[in-house]
C-alpha cells in the first residue's frame, strides 16, 4: 500500500486516530480523503470563510437523543446535546421517534437494562508510532448504550429512520467491538447490537455473542475495513462538501464563482441540485424536510409513473455504463427489469416501448468510447453564494473535442413540444450555465445539451444551444 499523503495546507497530525461505525459507512455522503483527514483530526491551516449557523436544527436524530439523554441522564461526551429550533416536520417525526422507540423497548420488560453513564469507546495505545505516525486509536460507536445491573450484558442500540436500513459487516463488526471492548466499566460476557427503526418500531439484530465472537467478527469483516477508510486518499466532491473542513486544500472541488448569480447572501454553506430545486418549488417545507432525511412515504414516492421512469434510466444506465463501446440495439433481454423495480404488467410493455424507441438516438452511435461518463457527479463551489451546488448528468459524452450532456425523460403519452423546454426544468437549466461558462472544459464548437425524450409515439431529440443569450437568460432565471 502506498504511503497517506495529506494536501498541502494542513497543520501537523497529532498521532491520534478517532473513528467510529459511520467511518465505514458507505453512500453519497461519504468523501474517502475527508474520511481519513477527518480520522487524524486534521485541520486546515486557512479555514474557508463560513456564514451563519443553521437557525434551525440540521441534523434529524438531535432532538430525540438530546431528549433521551436528558430522561436518562447520559454524558454525551464528544456528541453534544444541541438546542435549536425545530421545523414542525422534524417536531412531528421526533414525537414520532419517541413512541416508536417506547414500543421497541417499553419500560419494565422483560430483563430490563440501563444507560451507560457514559458511551463505550475502545482505545489501544501503542508503544511507539506506527506506520501512519499514530500512537493512538480511538473507535466509537453512536448510538443507545445499554447494560444489566451486574455489567456482564451491554446491548448496543443502532438508530435508522426505517428498520430494513442495510448495514455492512464492517459496521456491524466495528458496533460490536465497540460493545464488548469499549470502556469505561467492566468488559461484558455477553453483547447484542441490533437496529431499531424509529418510523416503524421494529427491531433488527446484528450480532449476538461474547466477547470472543465479537472480536473475531472484527477481525474478519471490521479492521481491513477500518484501514481502507483511515487510508482514504479519493476526493470525492458532493454532498458531503457542504459541511467539510477541508474545501480551502480541496484539488477535486472546483470552484464557479457567480454560478448562480447570487451574491453574498447571509446564509450558512448549504448544497443545492435540480432535485432540490423541484422540490422547493413544490413545497419549500418539503425541500427542508428532504435535506434533513426524513423517511418519505414509499406509496407516494414510488408512484407507477415515477417506478416505470427509474427502470428505464436503471437498464439504459446499466447498459451504457457497461458498454460504452457499443450502441444500444432493439433487442431488450427479457430481465431487463433491476428486482429493485415493481413494474405491473402494463407499464413493462410500455417501459420495453421505450428502451427500444432510444436505439435511435443512442448516443453512443457517435460517442468517443472512452468519452463516455455515465451518472457522473459534478460538484461546483459558488463562492459568491457559498453554495455547493451538485448535479448528475445522465450522460456525459465528446463530440470530437467538445463536452455533450445528454438528458433523458420518458411521457406515457404522445410526444408534446414544448416551446421552451427549460423553463420548469432546473436540471437543464443548470447544464445550460455550466456548458455555456465552459465549466466543463472542452471545445465550445460542438458543446450543446441534448434532451431525449421517449413516448409512445417514439423519440424525439432536442438540442439546447447554450451559447444562445435568450437561452442563458432563460436558464439564469430558472436558478434563480
Amino acid at each position: 500500500m502506498s504511503e497517506w499523503r495529506p494536501p498541502r495546507g494542513l497543520k501537523p497530525f497529532a498521532g491520534i486516530i478517532k473513528v467510529s461505525v459511520a467511518t465505514v459507512a458507505s453512500g453519497d455522503y461519504q468523501c474517502p480523503a475527508e474520511t481519513a483527514m477527518k480520522a487524524r483530526g486534521l485541520k486546515p491551516v486557512m479555514h474557508a470563510a463560513r456564514g451563519p449557523q443553521e437557525s434551525l436544527e440540521d441534523f434529524a436524530f438531535g432532538p430525540f437523543m438530546a431528549d433521551l439523554d436528558e430522561e436518562e441522564g447520559v454524558q454525551r461526551g464528544r456528541y453534544p446535546s444541541r438546542r435549536r429550533p425545530m421545523h414542525d416536520g422534524l417536531r412531528a417525526w421526533t414525537a414520532n421517534a419517541h413512541a416508536m422507540y417506547q414500543r421497541a423497548f417499553p419500560v419494565g420488560g422483560e430483563a430490563p437494562l440501563l444507560p451507560a453513564t457514559i458511551p463505550w469507546v475502545y482505545h489501544r495505545r501503542l508503544r511507539r508510532p506506527d506506520r501512519r505516525g499514530a500512537t493512538e486509536y480511538e473507535i466509537s460507536a453512536w448510538g443507545r448504550h445499554l447494560l444489566s445491573s451486574d455489567g456482564r450484558i451491554r446491548e448496543l442500540r443502532l438508530l435508522a429512520h426505517r428498520s430494513d436500513k442495510h448495514r455492512t459487516d464492517g459496521e456491524r463488526s466495528i458496533a460490536a467491538l465497540v460493545a464488548a471492548e469499549g470502556g469505561p466499566g467492566p468488559l461484558p460476557d455477553l453483547v447484542r447490537v441490533v437496529q431499531v427503526g424509529l418510523s416503524d418500531g421494529h427491531i433488527r439484530p446484528l450480532f449476538e455473542g461474547d466477547r470472543g465472537a465479537a472480536l473475531a467478527l472484527f477481525e474478519e469483516h471490521g479492521r481491513e475495513r477500518l484501514e481502507e477508510a483511515v487510508d482514504g486518499t479519493e476526493f470525492r466532491p458532493g454532498t458531503a462538501c457542504t459541511k467539510c473542513s477541508f474545501i480551502t486544500v480541496c484539488p477535486a472541488l472546483k470552484p464557479a464563482t457567480g454560478l448562480l448569480g447570487i451574491n453574498d447572501r447571509p446564509q450558512p454553506r448549504r448544497s443545492w441540485s435540480p432535485t432540490n430545486g423541484r422540490r422547493y418549488v413544490v413545497c419549500p417545507a418539503r425541500d427542508h424536510l428532504r435535506r434533513l432525511n426524513l423517511p418519505v412515504e414509499r406509496e407516494i414516492e414510488n408512484s407507477p409513473a415515477a417506478e416505470r421512469g427509474r427502470a428505464v434510466h436503471d437498464f439504459l444506465e446499466r447498459r451504457h455504463r457497461d458498454e460504452p463501446e457499443r450502441r444500444c440495439a432493439p433487442d431488450i433481454p427479457p430481465d431487463w427489469v433491476n428486482p429493485k423495480y415493481t413494474l405491473s404488467d402494463e407499464d413493462q410493455l410500455l417501459a420495453l416501448q421505450l428502451l427500444r424507441y432510444h436505439a435511435a438516438v443512442c448516443p453512443l452511435r457517435h460517442a468517443q468510447p472512452s468519452s463516455v461518463q455515465v451518472e457522473r457527479t459534478l460538484a461546483y463551489h459558488d463562492r459568491a453564494a457559498d453554495i455547493i451546488v451538485i448535479t448528475k448528468p445522465d450522460l456525459l459524452y465528446r463530440d470530437q473535442n467538445s463536452w455533450v450532456w445528454r438528458e433523458l425523460k420518458t411521457r406515457n403519452r404522445e410526444k408534446r413540444r414544448s416551446a421552451d423546454l427549460i423553463d420548469g426544468n432546473p436540471q437543464l437549466a443548470l447544464a445550460v450555465l455550466l456548458v455555456g461558462r465552459g465549466d466543463l472544459g472542452g471545445s465550445r464548437t460542438r458543446a450543446r445539451i441534448e434532451l431525449e425524450v421517449l413516448h409512445p409515439g417514439g423519440a424525439d431529440l432536442e438540442i439546447i444551444d447554450p451559447f444562445t443569450p435568450s437561452v442563458r437568460e432563460a436558464a439564469r432565471a430558472v436558478e434563480q
